[in-house]
């Protein structure tokens, strides 16, 4: 047997909106279709370079009940691929579930209409597939795992938070190792799932994921009967067994949320499997760029100038664009927004200009003495000296109440 050659992409998010604006040609959000546009990158990798299978694991839409433009656009795609005889599994992640058990996933169209060529794994099981050249393989499927149904049984009932996150742990590697038991050694197998590993990097996704979230420990999917572990969920590209067998390969999302991925490149794995051993590579792809520039400009006697140098500096052609400025207060008023703005023409998206000026504290204070404030008066006062919204105050406040406690004891 050849090697059977596999894409493996996730965590798509059609539908994020961060730092967009609407598309004239299209009507839709610009930053929208840069997801979709991503999304077209793959299909034209796959039906150019001879893929044989196209593994998504997970995560297709922002939203669990998205748009029927942003559906459309997905569904035509994923048709594209499979009009060409390349197999296609859709896993079903956290973001792709219903917010009632009993109602339909958002893919789960692609079943109804019994598109060939294209599986919607929605359970845990171990599927036997045809390639595109008449190849067979195997691919257990976990998608993410719905906690009511794991946790229906009455036993359950009555146990805290903590030991029922740990019930689910337990469960979901007991189904894992039976999908394990059921391989057929004499042929290649790919375990995917869309799932938090334990030793995995974590990034922006964390403040998009929806709901409690499964930690399951990487020696539950480091079994050699597996010849690649594919994941989605986590948007950091990495390979998590340290280099060993089998490989353990997030491949990350396809596009940039936030300033938190700007360093981070974006694309999808090709691996070549066969039956005890696999070689794999990442490929990526241009995703929107992001750029913070930071500039210092409290010695310059001219400000504006060293700040329009440094923009100058970096490349903000099509890119989303943070400026962050540290200056003295008599300079503020010299670091005109509209000559900032005027320089940052070429950007696609102008996220901000923060202009983070050096005042003296105790002005801050209200003419109060910081001896005699309580430590959660004084973080409230700091935090709101540097314009942190009330909301992120809060939740900050609370969680250093037990710190605050603490101390107090001590």
């Amino acid at each position: 047997m050849s090697n059977i050659r596999v894409l493996h992409f996730g965590d798509l998010h059609v539908g994020m909106e961060n730092y967009g604006q609407i598309d004239p040609e299209t009507g839709v959000n610009g930053r929208v279709m840069d997801f979709v546009r991503r999304l077209t990158d793959v299909v034209e990798y796959a039906l150019q370079n001879e893929v044989d299978l196209v593994l998504f694991c997970g995560d297709a839409y922002k939203t669990r009940e998205p748009s029927a433009t942003h559906q459309r656009e997905f569904a035509r795609r994923i048709k594209r691929l499979a009009g060409a005889g390349i197999p296609v599994v859709l896993l079903v992640g956290n973001h792709d579930l219903p917010s009632q058990e009993k109602r339909a996933t958002s893919v789960d169209i692609f079943r109804a209409l019994d598109v060939p060529n294209v599986v919607v794994a929605n359970r845990d099981a171990l599927q036997r597939l045809t390639t595109r050249r008449g190849d067979e393989i195997q691919v257990a499927t976990v998608p993410y795992p719905i906690r009511a149904r794991l946790l229906e049984r009455e036993e359950y009932r009555g146990k805290t938070i903590a030991e029922l996150d740990k019930v689910v742990e337990r469960i979901v590697s007991e189904n894992i190792q039976a999908l394990a038991a059921q391989v057929d050694k004499s042929l290649p197998a790919i375990l995917a799932g869309h799932l938090s590993v334990s030793e995995a990097k974590y990034g922006s996704e964390r403040s998009v994921m929806l709901g409690r979230d499964v930690v399951v420990l990487k020696g539950v999917l480091a079994d050699p009967v597996w010849d690649y572990v594919a994941l989605g969920h986590v948007h950091k590209h990495q390979e998590i067994n340290g280099g060993h067998k089998p490989p353990i390969v997030y491949s990350g999302s396809l596009e940039r949320i936030d300033f938190g991925e700007e360093k981070e490149p974006k694309g999808f794995v090709i691996a070549d499997i066969r039956r005890g051993g696999c070689e794999w590579r990442f490929e990526e792809v241009a995703a929107r760029r992001f750029v913070t520039i930071d500039v210092d400009v409290r010695q310059e006697s001219d400000p504006l100038e060293a700040l329009l140098a440094a923009i100058g500096r970096h490349d903000v052609k099509d890119a989303v664009v943070r400026v962050r400025v540290q200056a003295q207060p008599e300079q503020e008023e010299l670091l005109r927004d509209a000559d900032i703005r005027r320089a940052l023409k070429e950007a696609y998206y102008v996220a901000g200009v923060a202009k983070e000026v050096q005042r003296a504290y105790r002005q801050r204070l209200g003419g109060a003495s910081a001896e005699g404030m309580a430590p959660a008066e004084l973080l409230t006062r700091y935090l709101e000296s540097k314009e942190t919204p009330p909301e992120r105050i809060q939740a900050l406040l609370e969680r250093a109440e037990g710190i605050f406690e603490g101390e107090g004891n001590g």
